[in-house]
This record gives structure tokens, sequence and C-alpha cells, in this order.
């Protein structure tokens, strides 16, 4: 069953945590995307490798399961702002981590010009300053949907809103 004051992790640790084009490509990774630690960079790796899993089932699967359940696969992705709305399941195959890690809310402010660095961004965000469709959200690594996207913005009581203090 496990214990319960202990979560289970989400993330898998490189197989060859010093190979030196690993290293590096995960801290260009980081630093692109002012991730806090390489645990988070794992994450969202992990999480790409789940949706990878499923769409390579899915090509094994029987016909009238896969019609079914590539349809609710795609339809998720294209929310999440994924994919196009017309995309296959190699589509999703050929997907890289800075697909998923372009979703989150700390790149997303950052683009938006909100903030001038990621790491400004998810002070920003930590910092209670951000809302997403009104509500104010302190997670960095929260994955924003693609409808939600125009409402990003600073909280209206927020210094950073008035525009000034940049």
């Amino acid at each position: 069953m496990g214990d319960p004051k202990k979560p289970k992790k989400k993330y898998v640790t490189p197989k060859h945590p010093w190979r030196k084009e690993d290293l590096t490509r995960e801290l260009q990774i980081i630093g692109t995307y002012g991730l806090r630690n390489k645990r988070e960079l794992w994450r969202a790796e992990a999480e790409l490798s789940r949706i990878r899993r499923q769409a390579r089932l899915l090509l094994a699967a029987p016909p009238e399961y896969r019609a079914k359940m590539e349809s609710v696969l795609l339809n998720k992705l294209t929310r999440m702002g994924l994919l196009k709305e017309n995309a296959t399941l190699d589509d999703i195959l050929s997907l890289k981590v800075e697909d998923l890690l372009e979703r989150r809310l700390q790149t997303i402010v950052w683009r938006k010009g909100l903030a001038k660095t990621p790491y400004q961004a998810r002070q920003m965000i930590v910092h209670r300053h951000v809302t997403v469709k009104g509500a104010v959200v302190t997670k960095p690594g929260y994955i924003v949907l693609k409808d939600e996207e125009d409402t990003v913005a600073f909280r209206p009581d927020s210094p950073f809103a008035k525009g000034d203090n940049k």
C-alpha cells in the first residue's frame, strides 16, 4: 500500500546520470525554461513518456477500441495546446519535452511579456501576483490549457498590474 506520508515519485532519474551530453542538454533546458532543479525536468520527461506510451499502445490496439480512445487522447492534447487540430498518433510520438515545458504557467507568463526572465516569472507566480481565469495560481508548473492562455494576467491589486514596477 505504501506510506501515505511519502507520496509516490512522479519522475524517473536517468539511467546514466553522468554522461556529459545529457548533463549539458539538461542544464541548457533548465536555464532556458527557468526550472528550479532537474527533478522538474525529469517530471516533464516522465509525463511525456506516459503520453507517448499511451499512443504506442493505441497503435497496437484493436481498431474499434483504438478509434474511440485515439480521439479522446488527441482531444486532450489539443486542449492542452500540445497538438494542432488535425493531428495523428504519429504527431504524439514526435513530441519533445520542450513542447510540454512551453505549456507551463511560468513559461507562458514569460513569453507573454509579463516578466523579463523565466526566473522572474517563477517568483511572480509563487508570490501570488499571477491569475488564470481570475483565480490566483501559485504553481509555476501548472499546465495552461489553450483556452486559458488568454486569461493569464496579473492580480488586479498586484503592484505589477499597473505596469510601472517591471
